[in-house]
């Protein structure tokens, strides 16, 4: 609770019946310019000026007290330096320990705007972000076709795409910036709403808190994504490599996804004896290994199974990692598109995915000197293969 406290993106304090000030976030701190020895404990209303004062006298906590809650009050308390800040609060009463408590969140008026200012300017740049986005993609297939069919203008083009890919990069990791954000705050203030803060909630309430939530947090892994692979695009991409024994990722990564099998009832196999030691990345490696039985597991039906297997591939002189499932399968033209951006093996909406999950992975394993490769037969099941080089 109190880490919660520390890290909410506005000023909080508590404070009892009698008037004084139990607890106080750094963020009221830095807000006020005191240190925490110089609040904690002292009067709440020695941070008031005489009008605020009266009015936390006459109104403020006799209102507290009748209804256990107060909401969108102005109050202005006084910095270390003497100067009034204005601030909205909003108050709930608690019982703790025998004795009544009450917990107040403080937002500086000019912070109210710039949230509320953050939030429109978040939707127009997804807006934008999507048109620029359908716009690229326009871009690119023009020039795909001039390519095939003027090759004297080869250059010409190659350079052209070149730039709108560094365009796109940049344009994403800005539009990525500004959408995490107001996305984070969202995040946070609807945190506060489920404990209770601005007072109890009902059950469709806390239903509607969840899919916010849900779709908050969604959406904070598709921007991840979409930074990730302008990363990549960009060349922005450094790789500690290193000797890495296989069969400790493999063991590392495969019980974050068995909670999601387990829910499936999807059998998964491991095949690790002979597993070498690799020169890769480690932390990329896993976030690979993650990826690919990850899809596995949303692909693969109920009562499936999910293979991770280590062999070597003596035509390639290299390691293999293959993770196997009994799911949908690919078809052999979608197996040409699946490593592109935002291409999905599914068309069936109800599988969440940001189509980008495949692209940066097969782009990291070649940072690494490696490859990610894939074999299927639709309706049977599917192969990928993460090729890298022996230890």
């Amino acid at each position: 609770m109190e880490e919660l406290i520390e890290r909410i993106p506005c000023g909080f304090l508590s404070f009892t019946d009698d008037g004084q000030i139990q607890q106080v976030n750094a963020v009221l701190l830095v807000r006020l310019g005191y240190r925490r020895e110089e609040v904690e404990g002292r009067p709440f209303e020695s941070l008031m000026n005489v009008g605020s004062r009266i009015f936390y006298q006459t109104h403020l906590f006799p209102l507290i007290a009748m209804k256990g809650r107060a909401d969108e009050i102005f109050l202005l308390l006084r910095a270390a330096d003497g100067k009034d800040i204005g601030f909205l609060l909003n108050a709930v009463r608690r019982e703790r320990d025998g004795r009544a408590i009450n917990d107040c969140a403080l937002m500086r008026v000019e912070e109210r705007r710039k949230f509320e200012d953050a939030l429109v300017r978040a939707k127009k740049t997804a807006e934008a972000a999507q048109q620029e986005l359908e716009e690229a993609n326009r871009r690119y297939e023009e020039q795909a076709v001039e390519l095939e069919m003027q090759q004297e203008e080869m250059q010409t083009q190659r350079r052209l795409a070149d730039e709108a890919n560094q365009a796109k990069s940049k344009f994403l990791a800005v539009m990525s910036h500004e959408l995490r954000t107001p996305l984070n705050a969202i995040g946070g203030y609807t945190q506060l709403i489920e404990m209770g803060v601005h007072g109890p909630l009902t059950e469709e309430q806390r239903t509607a808190l969840d899919r916010i939530r849900r779709s908050q947090m969604h959406l904070l892994r598709l921007i991840n994504d979409v930074l990730n692979l302008s990363r990549i695009e960009a060349g922005r991409v450094d790789y500690r490599i290193s000797d890495v024994p296989l069969a400790e990722v493999v063991r590392t990564v495969l019980p974050m996804v068995e909670p999601q099998m387990a829910a499936k009832g999807i059998t998964s196999r491991t095949v690790l004896d002979k597993a070498p030691v690799v020169r890769a990345d480690r932390e990329k490696l896993e976030q690979i290994t993650l990826n690919l039985l990850t899809n596995a597991a949303k692909f693969t039906p109920a009562g499936g199974t999910v293979t991770v297997r280590v062999r070597d591939d003596a035509v390639e002189q290299r390691v293999c990692l293959d993770v196997e499932d009994t799911g949908i399968g690919i078809s052999p033209d979608m197996q040409k598109e699946i490593f592109e951006p935002f291409v999905q093996v599914s068309a069936d909406n109800r599988i969440e995915g940001s189509g980008l999950g495949l692209a940066i992975s097969r782009e990291l394993a070649r940072g690494m000197d490696g490859d990610l490769t894939v074999k299927s037969v639709p309706g049977e099941g599917s192969v990928f293969t993460v090729l890298l080089p022996v230890s």
